[in-house]
């Protein structure tokens, strides 16, 4: 196994393992810009022995690493956070390039994101680690003579953790794992999305200088599934957190049940947002509309399905056309684009598939449902469909892009039953002017989540799905026992 001092040869990028810079095995592919079709550079392509190897570092890291005091990691991802706001332009740039975010989102809520992720997370590695819990008296028994016993419940670290990222968001998506699972005393092997990885590399960049010692870290990439799988089955891996479609979340779950492996999994998506008939329509239509425009759509909390009561149906419907064609699609890189491309010229040709069916399955198109103007690019037009059913494959199955369909209903129980006469139960949405229905509407959603009158998030709330939307929570101090074992040390009094 070959390495090199640098991040990246003349060849394109290498693979951060065990604190080097090494050549990949498989050689590398081209990342594309999907604003421009054009290669943006070359990722590593990891061979199976050269996954083993990076597991192998994190292996023999982690007893070293879990052992630093708080203090110590706390100060690494404090610095870590400092690079990355230092170098948070060329970071924004880079990302910008390989996802097709526009810049707003791309300097915002992608570095930026990623930044105030591990400033949170030194925050999160000096939090209490230990719950006293009541003392127990216990009469004396076969197990022994009778006292008073006290316990203590103790988080402690996994392990090795393999974390496998989204293409959405190459930069916020791995800090949201890298940093909590680092911030507990964890190692981990860090498998980005194959679509944009480069990002990912500037991330164990600044890890690097950062402090973070040889193995705590590492990076390997692969546009084959041999990569993540590899990473998923190694013997030495504790725990997988991934985050993606619930397909290939099913099959690494399988996987994770044969090695009685932890699971922390972030998975599909297909929002249910109940607008009420006394509902403030100019919030929901901006709060929904963000599914146009968010990532192109391209996000597992979107607001997709909407559901709306009658008596404003056809408003709704009408605010959420006008919201759509007002919106300008194309180069990310303009500032006036508000609607950049999807990730790749497969996904749009699924985008448009579904398009295509809703029509055929008898929906009816509001607006959007072309390619739009832009020759090079793979881009989505805002599309809108109305008068939906709720077996429609369109209004059932997640699209993963700038699609909303709007199926009416006529009553809170009625609505009730279509937001949850659903595969998924990641985050739903609740706009009613009666506060008190909606929080009463929202404790009855078997979702993870329930945002009352606006799409917005707390980043301290727990985050995850219900049903085949996934499997544990994060974010916030969930985070940190999401990336925890907890011990229990019991003693006599």
């Amino acid at each position: 196994m070959s390495t090199g001092g640098r991040a990246a040869g003349a060849d394109g990028q290498r693979l951060f393992i065990g604190g080097e810079w090494v050549v990949p095995e498989g050689g590398h592919y081209d990342v594309i810009n999907p604003a421009t079709e054009e290669a943006v550079g070359a990722a590593p392509e990891a061979g199976r022995a050269q996954v083993a190897a990076a597991v192998d570092a994190a292996r023999d890291a982690f007893d070293g690493w879990s052992r630093t005091a708080p203090e110590e990691r706390a100060a690494v991802l404090d610095r870590a956070a400092r690079v990355i706001r230092r170098e948070a332009a060329g970071y924004a740039e880079l990302a910008q390039a390989e996802s097709g975010a526009t810049t707003g989102t791309a300097r915002a809520l992608q570095v930026g994101v990623s930044a105030a992720r591990f400033e949170r997370y030194a925050r999160g590695a000096l939090e209490p680690v230990e719950t006293a819990l009541p003392p127990q008296i216990n009469a004396a028994g076969p197990m022994g003579g009778g006292g008073v016993f006290g316990a203590v419940a103790v988080r402690r670290p996994v392990g090795v953790v393999t974390c496998i990222t989204s293409y959405n968001n190459p930069w916020a998506n791995p800090a949201g794992k890298v940093a909590p699972a680092l911030a507990m005393g964890n190692t981990v092997v860090v498998k980005p999305a194959p679509q944009d990885p480069l990002s990912v590399y500037r991330m164990a960049e600044a890890l690097s200088e950062a402090g973070v010692p040889p193995g705590v870290v590492n990076v390997v990439s692969g546009a084959r599934p041999e990569v993540g799988e590899a990473a998923v089955a190694a013997a030495g891996v504790d725990m997988v957190s991934f985050t993606g479609s619930t397909a290939v979340g099913q099959r690494i779950a399988e996987e994770c049940g044969r090695g009685m492996k932890r699971q922390l999994m972030e998975l599909g998506g297909k929002g249910a947002a109940l607008v009420f008939d006394d509902a403030d329509l100019a919030s929901a239509v901006s709060g929904i509309g963000t599914t146009f425009s968010f990532y192109s759509g391209q996000i597992c909390t979107a607001p997709t399905r909407v559901l709306a009561q009658r008596g404003i149906y056809e408003r709704l419907v009408a605010g959420l056309a006008r919201y759509a064609e007002h919106l300008t699609v194309g180069d990310p890189r303009e500032p006036g684009t508000v609607v950049g491309p999807v990730i790749s010229a497969a996904h749009r040709d699924r985008i448009e598939a579904y398009t295509a069916l809703a029509v055929k399955e008898g929906a009816r198109l509001v607006t959007g449902g072309e390619r739009p103007a832009p020759a090079r690019g793979f881009y989505v037009a805002p599309t809108l469909f109305a008068d939906c059913t709720p077996a429609m494959r369109a209004v059932r199955e997640e699209i993963f892009g700038p699609v909303v369909t709007v199926v009416p209903f006529d009553d809170e129980e009625e609505g009730i039953e279509l937001a949850n006469d659903s595969d998924y139960g990641l985050l739903d949405y609740v706009w009613s002017g009666e506060v008190a229905r909606a929080f009463r509407v929202a404790g009855r959603l078997r979702a993870g989540g329930v945002g009352i009158n606006t799409v917005g998030r707390n980043m301290e709330a727990p985050f995850g799905g219900f049903k085949r939307s996934g499997v544990g929570r994060d974010v916030g101090s969930y985070a940190l026992h999401a990336y925890s074992e907890v011990q229990a040390i019991v003693w006599p009094g």
